[in-house]
């Protein structure tokens, strides 16, 4: 919030309280805004708006109760409020020191709302209105160096904001870089393993290759049943052939003996 020491304020109901002898108004019109301007003088701003509230009550195109009541919500730190009411009795039909007193105590407002720009502009059109105006003049001067002030912040501000951006940016390039090393670390690691794997089966595979082939080479040579039947088929048959051999030779061997028997 502006400082209440920087800004300096224009005196809300003396001004239209002078200029008030050029405007007729009813005499409870006057009464409530009298009323009023004794409470915002003993300090008591929420009794002065209810009583300029009331005085709009009896004339709602009162312009001196109108900016008597933007100074009481300007004093209780309704700037929004305050602001919209200056604004509008700046661009009604007034003379130009009370257009002026609008739009000094507009851009007082603006001020306090951090809208530096616009008050700068309300404080302009015030030395438009009364280029002698003193008070709006400082203000100006003074809104100007705040804006300054903020935009050197601002631009601090995104000068940070883009370093801390160009790390974050940085670091999370080398976050995922790392990411992807380990991850390719990882799938190298597996590849090996099963690689190895492979390796280790397929010599497994060949010593069993070998183990059988040696196995095989150790066992009898199996035969099969029909080479069995031929076998003991011609065991059969030699045997039989033997026999017979045998018996022909007895056969030979017993008529030799009974012929030299006979001799």
């Amino acid at each position: 919030m502006i400082s209440k020491q920087n800004i300096i304020i224009v005196i809300f109901f003396n001004i239209f309280f002078i200029l008030s002898i050029h405007f007729v108004v009813a005499q409870s019109e006057n009464k409530f805004i009298r009323r009023g301007n004794n409470a915002f003088e003993e300090g008591n701003f929420q009794r002065a708006e209810i009583d300029y509230r009331k005085a709009l009550e009896k004339n709602s195109s009162s312009t001196k109760g109108e900016f008597n009541l933007g100074g009481a919500m300007y004093k209780q730190e309704s700037f929004e409020e305050a602001a919209k009411t200056f604004e509008s009795l700046a661009g009604e039909q007034l003379t130009p020191v009370q257009k002026a007193a609008s739009y000094h105590n507009l851009g007082n407002s603006l001020m306090n709302l951090q809208q530096l720009e616009p008050a700068i502009e309300a404080y302009k059109n015030a030395l438009r209105q009364n280029p002698k105006d003193v008070e709006s003049r400082y203000n100006l001067e003074y809104a100007k160096r705040m804006l300054q002030q903020q935009q050197q912040q601002q631009q601090k501000q995104d000068k940070d904001q883009d370093q801390d951006q160009d790390q974050k940016d940085k670091k999370d390039q080398e976050d995922k870089q790392d990411k992807q090393d380990q991850k390719d670390k990882q799938d190298q690691e597996k590849k090996d393993e099963e690689q190895k794997q492979d390796q280790q089966q397929q010599k497994d595979q060949n010593k069993d290759n070998q183990d059988q082939q040696k196995q095989q080479q150790q066992q009898p040579k199996q035969i099969s049943k029909e080479d069995a039947e031929r076998m003991l088929q011609a065991l059969k048959e030699n045997e039989k052939k033997t026999l017979e051999k045998i018996k022909l030779e007895k056969l030979k061997s017993a008529k030799k003996v009974k012929s030299e028997k006979d001799w």
